[in-house]
């Protein structure tokens, strides 16, 4: 079984259709990566494939269920940084304790083992000298950290990151890519979108172009070769930005 299924997605807002008709597969252990200009429905479908976001039609399936039958916590979702209220008063261990709290029922305290997946995603990240700071007071780099091991310490089943190493210094965009590489080797599924393909050999097993539907779907190598999107970027930057 794949650990996702899209078949024939759409995802409507209002009048603007944002997906028609994308079709994929993620086995385990892939790293896929998404791209395509602003516009495009990146974010769109890691929404839905999170189940954040009810398709106009067609279907996803994560671990052979719909998103929203799923378990909480299976799917560990990471949105761009710009979606994150930073006055809340946590400090970087709050934010990443919160990562357990799907799997906690009402009121129960933390068990040895949510603490220890709290602890790991701490070193996880190199984020053991930051852990008691207010999250606001952290670099970019650093709140970006924060959140994906808020996301790893769920123990999810699937990893979702909304353009991850945006506004990021190279260390860090570095230690994202041993991250994912590792969670990867491991058995966990990521899918990730992203706009620079610099390193899209490294950081990926496939990639897929999108632009509404699917363009373009294969090796890092063989889609950039392809072309698409290449074409799409020019198309886009000569009858200027979409939503």
């Amino acid at each position: 079984m794949n650990a996702v299924e899209v078949r024939g997605l759409h995802v409507r807002y209002e009048r603007v259709e944002a997906l028609q008709g994308v079709d994929f597969d993620v086995p385990r252990g892939t790293a896929l990566g998404i791209v395509g200009p602003n516009g495009s429905g990146k974010s769109t479908l890691l929404k839905a494939v999170a189940g954040l976001l009810r398709p106009s039609a067609g279907s996803v399936r994560v671990q052979g269920r719909p998103p929203r039958e799923l378990p909480p916590g299976t799917i560990g979702y990471v949105p761009q940084i710009e979606d994150v209220d930073w006055q809340f008063p946590v400090s970087v261990r709050d934010v990443i304790a919160m990562g357990r709290y799907p799997r906690l029922g009402p009121f129960r305290p933390f068990s040895a083992h949510d603490r220890r997946a709290i602890s790991r995603a701490i070193e996880a990240l190199d984020l053991g000298a930051l852990a008691d700071r207010h999250i606001s007071a952290l670099s970019g780099g650093q709140q970006q950290r924060t959140f994906v091991a808020r996301a790893i310490a769920q123990e999810p089943l699937l990893l979702l990151l909304d353009e991850p190493t945006t506004g990021v210094d190279a260390a860090t965009e570095d230690s994202l890519l041993q991250l994912v590489r590792g969670l990867v080797a491991d058995g966990l599924p990521v899918l990730m979108t992203t706009h620079d393909l610099d390193r899209a050999d490294e950081w990926f097993d496939r990639l897929i172009v999108v632009d509404r539907k699917i363009l373009a779907d294969g090796t890092p190598d063989a889609v950039l070769e392809s072309g698409a999107y290449a074409g799409i970027r020019e198309h886009t930057h000569t009858h200027g930005h979409r939503r």
